[in-house]
């Protein structure tokens, strides 16, 4: 039994400002802390569970925030970026399910730390006419390799964003969003717990599990946070510009969708 596992770092219990996810400070020393050790409750409770082999991919900003000496020495570990296919990197159809740890609700939502992919360029991200966490990109993308999402943490407004679209899976809220940048958690150890009691159920129940689908081919929108954005996203030949903001892709695989998005992504980089 072979289980992914990709990390993020704002839904975590405890986690609940920007500066919880920059590195530079005391408060992200902290959160990657935390971040590790709910990853640690998803690996253990998987192997609790009957997993043979969990590897995880570091998901969040620079994607070198879990600690290697602190983790789980059973698991293997995929840090830093540029990688193919970014939070999913690593991920190939022999798994057999997919958790998604610390993920949050998607841009424009209510929700802790909200965003799609990049906050700074990302005001929505629509695929197919679907308005898109990055949950629903990469469980989408796991579900085109016929892998399913068996486990989703995170807050709330992450449940009911995405939840539906996961049948089967377990899905662990560790806080309630009381604002942006404010929640009502868990305390780390009842997290753990919970996160671990999930991943335990989830390896054992994972046939009850189905691939996410969203149906080829694909039309991706991307909405910019600024006409200067989409200028940029715009030089991109293929691309379409659809508004002053908003710049449309055709794609025929997940895999492409999540080329595109990243590749403007890593350009916005030249307007901040």
């Amino acid at each position: 039994m072979k289980i992914y596992i990709s990390a993020d770092i704002e839904g975590v219990a405890g986690v609940v400002v920007p500066a919880h996810g920059q590195p530079g400070n005391a408060e992200y020393e902290r959160a990657r802390r935390l971040m590790t050790e709910e990853v640690n409750a998803a690996i253990d409770g998987a192997f609790a569970g009957g997993a043979t082999l969990v590897v995880v991919n570091d998901s969040h900003g620079p994607q070198l925030n879990l600690l290697p000496e602190a983790l789980d020495p059973r698991a293997e570990l995929i840090l830093g970026r540029p990688k193919p296919y970014g939070m999913c990197a690593g991920l190939e159809a022999g798994f057999d399910a997919v958790f998604f740890t610390g993920y949050h609700a998607g841009a424009g939502q209510h929700g802790v730390l909200s965003h799609t992919i990049n906050g700074f360029a990302f005001a929505r991200i629509l695929v197919n006419g679907i308005d898109c966490a990055e949950a629903t990109l990469y469980g989408a993308y796991a579900g085109s390799l016929g892998v399913p999402v068996a486990l989703l943490s995170g807050d709330d407004r992450l449940m009911a964003q995405c939840g539906a679209m996961f049948p089967g899976a377990q899905l662990v809220t560790v806080k309630t969003a009381l604002g942006q940048r404010a929640a009502r958690a868990l305390s780390p150890e009842r997290a753990r717990m919970a996160i671990r009691a999930g991943a335990m159920a989830a390896v054992r129940d994972v046939g009850a599990c189905r691939p996410a689908v969203i149906a080829a081919p694909y039309v991706l929108e991307i909405e910019l946070t600024g006409v200067a954005l989409a200028d940029l996203a715009a030089l991109i030949p293929v691309a379409e510009r659809v508004s002053p903001k908003i710049v449309r892709f055709q794609a025929g695989a997940m895999g492409d969708v999540l080329g595109w998005i990243n590749t403007i992504s890593a350009m916005a980089q030249l307007l901040r």
